[in-house]
């Protein structure tokens, strides 16, 4: 087990929070802020430093995971012109998961004086330098989505201790504990902060009944690393006696899923995953793969763009109300936060969720290959 390298401040959070009704009231809460609540809105109530004609700088990290060309940047993009009457702008760049591409990219960005820069790091550790030659040229700096190291001025991301327990957690309850399930552990990224969240939270949940018979890490979160991890444990292991897999994200399900039915299993043993991707819940809709979690891109996305104006703009009051919580990375403590739940997806709830909140439709899920799965599990009524 590795050592946690954040800490966040914050409530005890309860599992109960995983239910649709979570999601709910979570999305409600985001609603709430962008009015904000008790009239935090009204412009009389702050004097803003920079007028609507701002510019965003935008990193995100890569293009394996879809969301973040899908959702984040264009659901990012429209809220930041939402909020400055069509005025503000979006510099975006995706490092396309290369670090040292991301770094020039932030580079650019400062040397071009961007107002503000959101960044979802690449390497969360090697972004300090890039960092604070943003600060040292006057630009604030959000992390979003993972941790960046460095002065940043405030951090959203998911609660992804939540998303740990519930991952081990599904697991633990699909497996049950009368008996020692040896299972596969395929975490994420060294490089990234929230993969030791992640698996930190699972192994918290990961205890009666549950022998972790091998445990790799995922180079870049990607799957062709996962595939060649999963070759070797399928060796190692015996197919027969892998009881589960608990897989840190999506793609590194699609990997192992795929290894273990080449590798000839008559039945797919629970694989975990994160991320709600489509060909995921297809594969949860089939029974290939157990669960998911579903992460509201359109409530974090929103929140960001808020987060960044209101900062660029000096709107302190807006601002504060919506980082209400405070973590420590390893080189900055107390740096406000908001930390957006999360909810375990599985085929009693695509409906309530996914497609609920239009991040994919009945008719994307249910093609051909998926429409008696689908009809079966009441998702094409």
């Amino acid at each position: 087990m590795i050592t946690r390298n954040t800490r966040t401040r914050r409530r005890p959070v309860a599992l109960g929070r995983t239910t649709v009704a979570a999601a709910a009231s979570a999305t409600a809460l985001s609603l709430a802020s962008c009015g904000v609540v008790d009239g935090i809105g009204d412009e009389s109530r702050v004097s803003p430093t920079k007028g609507d004609d701002i510019t965003v700088g935008l990193l995100l990290p890569e293009k394996e995971n879809a969301r973040y060309e899908q959702f984040d940047h264009p659901i990012f993009a429209k809220k930041v012109a939402e909020l400055t009457d069509g005025k503000g702008t979006v510099d975006y760049a995706n490092a396309e998961g290369k670090a040292t591409t991301q770094s020039r990219q932030l580079e650019r960005m400062v040397a071009d004086e961007v107002d503000i820069l959101v960044v979802d790091a690449v390497d969360a550790k090697g972004i300090a330098s890039g960092v604070k030659r943003a600060k040292d040229a006057g630009i604030p700096v959000i992390a979003y989505d993972r941790l960046a190291q460095g002065p940043i001025d405030a951090y959203i991301s998911f609660d992804n201790e939540l998303v740990g327990q519930v991952q081990g957690r599904a697991l633990v309850e699909k497996l049950g504990t009368s008996a020692a399930n040896k299972i596969i552990m395929m975490n994420g990224a060294t490089t990234d902060p929230n993969a030791a969240q992640f698996k930190d939270a699972a192994l918290s949940e990961l205890q009666d009944g549950v022998e972790i018979a091998k445990e790799y890490d995922t180079k870049d979160w990607d799957p062709k690393y996962a595939k060649a991890n999963m070759e070797k444990a399928v060796k190692a292991v015996g197919l027969d006696d892998i009881a589960g897999v608990y897989a840190a994200n999506d793609g590194i399900a699609g990997a192992v899923i795929d290894v273990l039915k080449t590798s000839g299993a008559s039945s797919i043993p629970p694989v975990t995953g994160q991320d709600a991707e489509l060909t995921a819940v297809q594969r949860i809709v089939s029974g290939d793969q157990y669960m998911s979690v579903y992460k509201s891109y359109p409530q974090e996305a929103n929140a960001a763009a808020e987060m960044a104006v209101a900062k660029v703009q000096g709107r302190t009051i807006e601002f504060d109300a919506l980082t209400r919580e405070r973590v420590d990375s390893p080189t900055t403590e107390n740096v406000p936060a908001q930390l957006v739940s999360v909810v375990a997806l599985t085929k009693d709830n695509i409906k309530d969720t996914v497609v609920a909140d239009g991040i994919h439709t009945v008719k994307q899920i249910c093609t051909s290959d998926y429409t008696a799965a689908c009809q079966e599990i009441g998702l094409m009524k």
